[in-house]
């Protein structure tokens, strides 16, 4: 399974978003159910498959999956497979 399906199987769990809605470049608008609590399962979901974890900073600021593959990128985590 590839980091961008790992990544896509958390988003459509946690946001009970129709999985051939998922893109890497989804913003936080786009998800009705995008929320608090979401962004946080999202956070400990991350932590569980990636072994990564967002500062509370970070989090806070997640506005998308654009910025969540932006931090992970920046850990060495990559999604152009």
């Amino acid at each position: 399974m590839t980091n961008r399906e790992k990544l896509k199987d958390l988003a459509v769990d946690v946001f009970l978003i129709d999985p051939a809605e998922f893109r890497l470049d989804l913003k936080r608008e786009e998800i009705e159910t995008w929320d608090s609590l979401g962004v946080v399962s999202l956070a400990v979901g991350i932590q569980e498959t990636f072994g990564h974890h967002f500062t509370q900073d970070e989090a806070m600021g997640i506005t998308g999956i654009p910025d969540i593959v932006r931090i992970l990128e920046a850990r060495g985590i990559r999604f152009d497979e």
